[in-house]
C-alpha cells in the first residue's frame, strides 16, 4: 500500500537545470521572459524529438499578468501553443521557448483586480508520467512528502526552502493534451533535476536527478 511518507533521508527539489543548445542565447530569452531566476542553464546536444515530456507552469494574480508574460515571452522569441483564454478554472496561455522547453501561464482569476505586474505567485515543474500512482510512490521512497494527491490523476510534492519550484505528476497524454501538442517523443528529456538529498537517480519516465553540491 502507498504511503505519503518515508523514513529516507529528506529529499527535495533543489534546482531545476535546463539543458540548451547555447545557453547564452537561452539566457537572454529567459531575463526577457522574466523566470531566470527559477531555472538553470548548461550546454547539451543530446538528441531530443518531440514532447520531451514536462512543463514549467507559472501561477500569476490575474489575465492581464498572464497577457504580460506571453507577450514578453513571445516577443523574446518563444513560439504560442496555445493562446491565452479564459476557461473554466480561470485564463491561460502556453509558450514554447525557442530552446524547445514549454512554458504555461495561468492564473484561477476571470478577471483583473489590479494592473498587471511581473510578479509570479508560483512555479511548478509538471512531470508527465506513465504511472502518477507508481511514480509518487518511488519518490516517496526517495523522501519526499506529498503535499496534494488525486488518486492516478494527480500528485503534488511538498516545496522545502531549497528551491522555489515545486514537484507535480500528471499523466503524460493528459499533460500533452493540455498543451495542446502530440504526445510523442523520443531522446533526451532535455533537463537535470537537484536534489537535496544527495543521491543520484533515474526516475521510472527517465527524469534524471542529480545530488546538488556541498
Amino acid at each position: 500500500m502507498a504511503t505519503n511518507t518515508s523514513s529516507a533521508a529528506p529529499t527535495a527539489l533543489a534546482s531545476v537545470t535546463l539543458e540548451v543548445a547555447d545557453p547564452e542565447t537561452a539566457g537572454h530569452f529567459y531575463r526577457a521572459f522574466g523566470v531566470d531566476g527559477y531555472v538553470s542553464l548548461q550546454a547539451s546536444s543530446a538528441a531530443s524529438t518531440g514532447f520531451r515530456g514536462f512543463t514549467l507552469a507559472l501561477t500569476v494574480s490575474g489575465p492581464a499578468t498572464v497577457d504580460g508574460f506571453v507577450s514578453a515571452a513571445v516577443d523574446a522569441g518563444a513560439t504560442v501553443l496555445k493562446p491565452a483564454t479564459k476557461s473554466l478554472w480561470g485564463y491561460g496561455g502556453v509558450v514554447q521557448a525557442p530552446d524547445g522547453t514549454i512554458w504555461k501561464i495561468a492564473t484561477s482569476a476571470k478577471k483583473d483586480t489590479g494592473p498587471a505586474t511581473r510578479d509570479i505567485d508560483e512555479v511548478v515543474l509538471l512531470l508527465g508520467v506513465q504511472d502518477v500512482k507508481a511514480t509518487k510512490q518511488f519518490y516517496v521512497e526517495r523522501g519526499l512528502t506529498v503535499g496534494k494527491s488525486f488518486g492516478g490523476k494527480y500528485a503534488e510534492f511538498a516545496s522545502g526552502d531549497a528551491c522555489p519550484v515545486k514537484l507535480a505528476l500528471y499523466k503524460h497524454r493528459a499533460l500533452a493534451k493540455d498543451l495542446g501538442v502530440p504526445a510523442d517523443g523520443t531522446g533526451s528529456h532535455r533537463i537535470v533535476i537537484g536534489s537535496t538529498g544527495g543521491n543520484s537517480f533515474t526516475d521510472p519516465d527517465g527524469f534524471v536527478w542529480e545530488g546538488a553540491q556541498s
